[in-house]
């Protein structure tokens, strides 16, 4: 995702810092974004558990998914503009706040209906955080640290996947799904605590205007990136957001393997990150095309091969690999469409993103509850492909 631009007068203050400073500001923003990125997929490795408690199909428990894109999608040019002169330092303490309420009150919850209004919290942490949080490290470090200092924040993206989705299934099946949403309610509040420490005030920079995101929409290039982006992210979501009800009753393997698959899982998205940071440099339409190729053939080959543990860790790896390019490919994307407002295209890339994760968790759900897993990963293996023959045609 492009970061935000640098006041003048905020570059000399950055460089005077002291650089210990500066760096525990950008672990606290990291920290931050590992938490709500956690949060926001952990219903996938406990979706049967939390279908069990309150007696709804899997389907429906989807709807933990669903309800945060929609709202991140709101909420992230809503907020951009509506706090436009409020110190961002302030607004980041009070999404993380926001966060952890929403987690102490899916934990409590006696319905699933206060489930869903904890997630709508989450949605607007989500789009709010993203859209003042991505583009801080140019305002926290020196000029010539800005580029580690990027890459540290966004290393929260593969480690949400990595760690705390696979930890918080481990908590979940050990001591219960609301165990695990305690958990992540209390690390919210003590990162919210650790930005009160060291985050410097952060005077907003030039308020983003509704007329330039309407132009930016108005662009070939954002449109394509919109179209793309849209295919490959519904195709991922609607399929492994129901990657471990098909691991529980077509793998056939038990609570413990699936936290291991998803661990795997996780691990092979920090390379593709990589390997799609490197390549998108270079060739971004063929990287894109690849990353959502590989993720197509993933999901069209598990009902074939993923029967057994080898095959579906094996399609597992291939699928990670493939999806962790994809954030980093679309970003670049947004970020050549709209050159001229950095700001602009980290919006339309979190608002986009958001959104589809919503609708293709939604979808998932639909069919998952209608046919079978196995139907919904052929499903999102079309759609992937589709979107390989899109990325291809655009020169």
């Amino acid at each position: 995702m492009p970061h935000t631009v640098t006041t003048t007068a905020e570059r000399p203050r950055a460089a005077s810092r002291s650089p210990l400073i500066g760096w525990l500001a950008v672990w606290s923003v990291t920290a931050g974004l590992f938490a709500i990125v956690t949060v926001e997929i952990l219903p996938i490795g406990l979706l049967p558990e939390i279908g069990h408690s309150f007696r709804v199909t899997d389907g429906t428990a989807g709807l933990t998914m669903t309800m945060p894109g929609f709202l991140a999608a709101l909420s992230a040019p809503l907020v951009t503009t509506a706090t436009a002169r409020v110190d961002r330092r302030l607004m980041l303490c009070v999404f993380m706040a926001l966060l952890a309420l929403a987690n102490f009150v899916a934990a409590v919850a006696p319905a699933y209906w206060l489930v869903l209004v904890s997630r709508v919290l989450v949605g607007v942490t989500i789009g709010g955080f993203w859209s003042i949080g991505a583009g801080l490290a140019a305002r926290l470090v020196p000029p010539e640290s800005v580029g580690r200092a990027t890459a540290v924040i966004f290393s929260a993206v593969p480690l949400g996947s990595v760690l705390g989705v696979p930890l918080g299934t481990f908590v979940g099946e050990a001591a219960g799904w609301r165990t695990a949403f305690t958990a992540m309610g209390v690390l919210s509040l003590g990162v919210c605590g650790a930005m009160v420490l060291v985050l410097p005030p952060l005077a907003p920079d030039e308020a983003l205007r509704v007329r330039v995101l309407r132009a930016a929409l108005r662009g070939s290039g954002t449109r394509w990136a919109l179209l793309v982006t849209f295919l490959v992210v519904l195709a991922h979501f609607g399929a492994y957001t129901y990657v471990t009800p098909f691991l529980r009753r077509v793998t056939d393997v038990g609570p413990g393997v699936v936290t291991v698959f998803l661990l795997v899982y996780g691990a092979a998205g920090i390379a593709g990150n990589f390997i799609g940071g490197a390549a998108v440099a270079r060739r971004p339409r063929a990287a894109f095309a690849v990353a959502a190729g590989l993720v197509a053939g993933a999901a069209l080959l598990l009902p074939v091969l993923g029967d057994r543990p080898g095959g579906a860790v094996v399609l597992l790896v291939v699928w990670g690999i493939g999806y962790g390019a994809v954030p980093v490919c679309s970003g670049a994307w947004f970020a050549a469409a709209v050159p001229r407002s950095p700001e602009a295209a980290s919006v339309l890339f979190t608002g986009s993103f958001q959104a589809t994760i919503s609708l293709g968790a939604l979808a998932g759900g639909a069919v998952v509850d209608r046919a079978a897993p196995s139907a919904v990963m052929v499903l999102g293996g079309l759609t992937a492909a589709l979107a390989v023959v899109v990325a291809g045609l655009r020169r």
